[in-house]
């Protein structure tokens, strides 16, 4: 037998291999043709996932805005219908004929126009936003070309009225900024879709899922009394050449907010318009000032309440105390002799109120300005609430004159809404309700208005009786210019001084004048806050007090409260029937 060369014996030797690796790549094939047999499904997905991929894109559609109302039902804020349209040049058959629709339609340059429908592009944006009524006549042309993508545009008809209650919408209408809008934005907002659409032509999903709508919400203002806050506190801020203003209305009864008004004001419709970023805020809930002399009210309320002192009790006014170091020193640095509580509060002594504050000690005092709810927020309702700053002893920057210049206003923090919400409480016997701007939420199960929500009692009912006596004398004595004929009103006048280095950038009127009153004394229904920043004027009495009762004079007509003699006819009248019943 002939001998086999060494090139043969290798190739043999090779052989099994290459017979094993047949096999191998044999049986791959006929793996992937069983699979393609017996699991189409699984083929047929994964080629319409790279066909989708190429021919469709994934749209987020928003979902429609839920309303806004006012408590008797007038629009404060909806959604209109807007459109950004685009066409797919590739589609077009007639690009002259087409040219020729959308230009009687839309307002755009023809040259550009046209560049759009012929580019070679596979999708072209031509014009948006444009209106329901654009959208609707380039609807009805029905040419497969063109694609209408909705756009969402959020509309508030009462313009400035109640623009910082209400708030804005940014990013495309997806998400709510300031007042109602931010803190309401998951209730108004809804839920958004992820839904894969064509994109050549553009395809828009007209029918969305009842589920997806944001729910409505019912504020608590009063449209006519937001009206007439706004109207007053604009005459005020220009009759003082004040910097800023601002007025709250409340009803200490069940802490719904009536009307809440900032001045200067914007329009949400053109939000992006403006420059100024302090605009862009609520100063009543999202800036904080030192309250001043408003702030004696409460310090004389947490004493008559723990007993540390009584409606008689008397101190010696010398015109200056010092407290931790600090020298306190009454208005126009005089001095009073022997004094009573009332004229602390209708003078606005502070060594009085510092006097009251020392009686009762850091402990006693401060339990009493957190149960007023200083350094808390409200919880109204409203966008990025300010909690305020109250200091108290065991803070690495709290100091033994602190108790003395808390007690009348001085560093210390709170917001307007903080507040009247402090002094709604004395209006309202002593208890504190939970203030609040929402009053009802709309959605498929229910639509009650919210039952108000007591916070705590802070004072007894003696107290605030006791308080409200006072704070009646104070405006009889001094602040008669926020007296209204027919009604007794209790109330106090602040005065603040801003800061010692804006004082001195600013000059003479580098201070906060504001006013809180209340009506009718012995039965409250309305609280009022005035607040004016840098105006005209000295004291607080001279300038928000006739304010408040220019808002008072429309207010008791607007919220049907009848006056004194009135009430108390009615009074007797109501005791004569349960007389004879009985």
């Amino acid at each position: 037998m002939q001998r086999m060369s060494s090139q043969q014996a290798t190739i043999q030797a090779r052989l099994p291999f290459v017979a094993l690796f047949l096999i191998l790549m044999a049986a791959y094939l006929i793996i992937n043709l069983a699979n393609f047999q017996f699991f189409p499904r699984s083929v047929r997905q994964e080629l319409e996932k790279i066909g989708n991929s190429i021919t469709n894109t994934t749209l987020r559609i928003p979902a429609e805005r839920g309303r806004i109302y006012d408590r008797d039902g007038e629009p404060l804020a909806f959604n209109l219908v807007q459109y950004r349209l685009g066409v797919s040049p590739a589609l077009v058959s007639d690009s002259e004929a087409l040219l020729t629709a959308l230009s009687e339609i839309l307002d755009i340059d023809d040259f550009e126009l046209y560049r759009k429908i012929t580019s070679d592009r596979v999708w072209e944006f031509v014009a948006g936003p444009i209106s329901a009524e654009q959208g609707q006549a380039i609807a009805a042309l029905d040419n497969i070309s063109l694609g209408l993508e909705e756009i969402p545009k959020r509309f508030y008809p009462q313009g400035e009225l109640a623009a910082h209650v209400i708030g804005i919408v940014v990013d495309d209408g997806l998400r709510g900024a300031l007042g109602v809008e931010g803190a309401y934005n998951d209730t108004l907002s809804g839920r958004v879709l992820d839904l894969s659409v064509s994109k050549v032509p553009f395809d828009l999903p007209q029918d969305r899922p009842a589920e997806q709508r944001g729910q409505d919400i019912v504020l608590t203002l009063d449209r006519d009394v937001q009206f007439w806050v706004e109207s007053e506190l604009s005459k005020a801020v220009e009759a003082y050449n004040a910097f800023r203003g601002a007025i709250i209305v409340m009803d200490p009864r069940n802490g719904d907010v009536l009307a809440l008004a900032n001045q200067p004001s914007i329009d949400p419709n053109s939000f992006l318009d403006i420059v100024d970023p302090n605009l862009r805020v609520n100063p009543a809930v999202n800036e904080t000032y030192e309250p001043g002399t408003l702030m004696q009210a409460l310090t004389v309320a947490g004493a008559l309440d723990q007993g540390i002192v009584s409606e008689f009790w008397t101190y010696n006014d010398t015109g200056y105390l010092e407290v931790g170091g600090r020298d306190i020193w009454n208005p126009n640095f005089q001095s009073h002799g022997v004094t009573d509580v009332n004229s602390i509060l209708t003078n606005s002594l502070d060594i009085g109120a510092a006097t009251i504050a020392l009686e009762m000690g850091t402990e006693r005092f401060y339990s009493m300005m957190r149960a007023f709810g200083l350094g808390q927020a409200t919880g109204v309702g409203l966008f990025a609430e300010e909690r305020g700053e109250l200091r108290i002893p065991g803070d690495s920057d709290w100091n033994e004159s602190f108790l003395g210049l808390n007690s009348h206003g001085q560093n210390v923090e709170v917001t307007p809404m903080q507040m009247i919400t402090a002094y709604s409480a004395i209006a309202n016997g002593g208890i504190m309700r939970q203030p609040r701007i929402v009053r009802r939420v709309i959605n498929e199960e229910s639509a009650e208005d919210a039952r108000p929500t007591t916070i705590r009692r802070v004072v007894s009912a003696e107290t605030a009786e006791i308080l409200t006596d006072m704070l009646t004398r104070v405006v009889e004595d001094g602040a008669p210019e926020a007296q209204l004929p027919g009604y007794t009103i209790a109330g106090k006048p602040g005065t603040a001084r801003i800061s010692t280095a804006v004082a001195f950038e600013e000059g003479a009127n580098a201070k906060i004048l504001s006013f809180i009153g209340f009506l009718p004394a012995d039965d409250p229904q309305a609280v009022v806050m005035i607040k004016l920043d840098r105006p005209d004027g000295d004291y607080g009495y001279q300038v928000a007090a006739p304010v408040f009762r220019r808002v008072a004079e429309r207010l008791v007509i607007l919220l049907e409260i009848p006056d004194d003699t009135v009430r108390s006819r009615l009074t007797a009248a109501e005791a004569e029937i349960s007389a004879s019943e009985s």
